[in-house]
């Protein structure tokens, strides 16, 4: 039998494969399961894509290849979204690339870019994308630790001149995936600047831009001066139209840089199916009716949430975006036993930070993924869990007193 290939034996396991499992041996067990683990929300996408999609199933022409050019309304609802909301105009054929979600085009990216040898730089704690599609590709991963101190931005300054010497790709994600961070504009000024100076194409993970509270609006790399000639940027319909399942997003940048990712996706895909571009194009076209609304429910699930945490012992910022609350936990309790407990014994499922990489140890994430109420009955539950750790550190810090007397 042909032995794996060292990319394989590089990939970690990817900490979300194995919870749909998790999550049927705890229902079989006759728990009350309460999941907060993947940012997988349980509301309706907009009724205008569920109205088109209806349509377009019955549409023999729209089951059919799509190919990369795939539908082409879809490529002009992008266009028109990313006028729109951001004020940048792109060409619908030389400028856009339809993506089976974002996720695919952000691994599939570095097979354009990245000879052996070659780094990518990426956050860690960070979107395991990122890391997955550099190793497969064959580069160097270096995984920049961030920091809550600096507001967990990624500082090219703190990083050696030999590795941004050969660093090709710098993969960002503001708003920030686990955790909730935004960047300020004068930061990605910084940024911009810098991947100009270094030769770098920075890939701009902007999934969460919809995803925000209290008035703050996420920018497009390119409101940002120079961002067109440096950056290619990532949207998905995932989070932003509770369209997860759907699989759909895309690439958007100058022609030399949507032009790779695409060729590379021309020889791995026939593009995802035109009867959902059809609906994603009807949910782009929805966007300002939609977007209030689903924001609301969010924002009170995010007040909840916070609100909960902080009452049964935890500490947590109330965060201007995403859907994520990143929750540091005491210094004596690890992120993965701590999340394994609260399964094992609470039924809650929650991110442990150490999945995310070893920048995240220390903190655990959650979604808003859930109602109020049952994001305040899964807070109650962690504090349960939480107080076991204390507990036992304070047993075996008595202990240790008793043997230290002895």
């Amino acid at each position: 039998m042909p032995a794996y290939t060292q990319r394989i034996l590089n990939l970690p396991p990817y900490p979300l494969a194995t919870i749909p499992q998790k999550k049927r041996e705890l229902l079989a067990r006759g728990m009350d399961l309460i999941d907060l683990g993947a940012g997988d929300a349980d509301l309706a996408p907009p009724e205008a894509a569920l109205n088109r999609m209806a349509e377009a199933i019955r549409e023999p022409a729209l089951g059919r290849y799509g190919f990369g050019l795939g539908l082409v309304a879809y490529r002009e609802a992008i266009v028109r979204f990313m006028k729109r909301r951001f004020g940048v105009t792109f060409d619908p054929y030389t400028e856009v690339v339809p993506l089976i979600g974002s996720k695919e085009g952000l691994s599939h990216l570095a097979l354009a870019y990245l000879n052996e040898g070659d780094v990518a730089i990426f956050p860690e704690p960070g979107y395991n994308a990122y890391m997955g599609g550099t190793l497969l590709a064959n580069g160097t991963p270096y995984k920049y630790p961030l920091r809550p101190d600096n507001g967990f931005l990624v500082d090219l300054d703190e990083i050696p001149d030999d590795i941004l010497r050969r660093t090709k790709l710098l993969y960002l994600n503001y708003p920030g995936n686990p955790t909730a961070a935004i960047a300020p504009k004068d930061y990605l000024t910084r940024v911009v600047r810098r991947c100009a100076e270094l030769d770098i194409l920075l890939v701009y993970d902007n999934a969460y831009s919809e995803v925000a509270y209290d008035g703050y609006v996420p920018p497009s790399i390119f409101e940002i001066d120079g961002g067109r000639e440096v950056a290619l940027e990532f949207h998905s319909l995932s989070k932003t139209y509770n369209m997860t399942g759907w699989r759909c997003g895309w690439a958007v940048g100058k022609p030399e840089f949507a032009g790779a990712l695409a060729k590379v996706k021309s020889f791995i895909d026939t593009g995802s199916y035109l009867a959902i571009q059809a609906a994603a194009a009807a949910a782009l076209d929805a966007h300002d009716e939609f977007i209030p609304g689903n924001m609301a429910i969010f924002t009170e699930r995010r007040n909840a949430a916070v609100a909960a945490f902080r009452e049964h012992g935890f500490t947590c910022d109330l965060p201007k975006a995403a859907m994520y609350l990143w929750i540091p936990l005491p210094p004596h309790v690890p992120s993965a036993a701590f999340a394994d407990r609260l399964m094992d014994q609470e039924g809650v499922i929650v991110m442990p930070g150490s999945a995310f990489g070893k920048g995240g140890e220390g903190f655990f994430r959650i979604s808003f993924i859930t109602s109020p109420d049952r994001i305040r009955e899964a807070a109650s539950r962690a504090g349960r869990v939480l107080a076991t750790f204390v507990e036992g550190a304070h047993v075996t810090h008595a202990s240790n007193e008793q043997v230290a007397t002895v």
